[in-house]
């Protein structure tokens, strides 16, 4: 399938691995494929959703916030439950250690070799869309647009809720993604 994918589109995905790694995941889910578009600045798919209020630092944070991963508020609501206030222990441990010391280490995880983490379900889903989309408008190549229709036109996955939670109308952003891949 990877074969149709225009080089944006295969940026997208490389981008979704590098996120889904960075945040320790096994898998690529569609909030790397999210991610993904939005780390593709210049791309018409992702100006689209910067233009209606939802940048990548934006959604990174939402994402940690939904799962309750590194830098998520879940731990450190559940670490001041108990009296220990989480950004005086990062402001000490950045002190003596430099900053960024308690962030996860960039990479693979030591036990996967590059290139071998999977997709969801719902992220496979995705794609399936993604090339029907490219499909229905005539192309021979998948862009980087056609994934977030995809993504989009999955429904259930978290992208769709972050996209959700920043104010924004899936639909809305749907026919505006449309709009710009022509």
């Amino acid at each position: 399938m990877f074969e149709r994918f225009s080089e944006g589109a295969r940026q997208v995905v490389t981008l979704a691995r590098l996120e889904a790694e960075r945040m320790g995941h096994p898998y690529v889910g569609t909030e790397d494929l999210l991610l993904g578009v939005l780390g593709r600045r210049p791309d018409p798919a992702a100006a689209v959703l910067v233009d209606a209020g939802l940048d990548q630092e934006a959604a990174r944070r939402a994402v940690l916030r939904l799962l309750g991963g590194p830098g998520g508020e879940v731990d450190g609501q559940a670490l001041a439950a108990i009296g220990i206030d989480l950004a005086a222990v990062r402001e000490a441990v950045e002190a003596n250690f430099g900053a960024g010391a308690l962030d996860p280490a960039p990479g693979p995880s030591t036990n996967r070799r590059r290139g071998a983490i999977r997709f969801t379900d719902r992220a496979k889903k995705t794609l399936t869309l993604a090339l029907q989309a490219a499909v229905g408008r005539g192309s021979r190549r998948l862009e980087a647009g056609d994934l977030l229709l995809g993504l989009l036109r999955e429904g259930g996955g978290l992208a769709v809720r972050v996209v959700r939670d920043a104010g924004l109308d899936p639909a809305e952003v749907e026919r505006d993604v449309e709009v710009a891949l022509g």
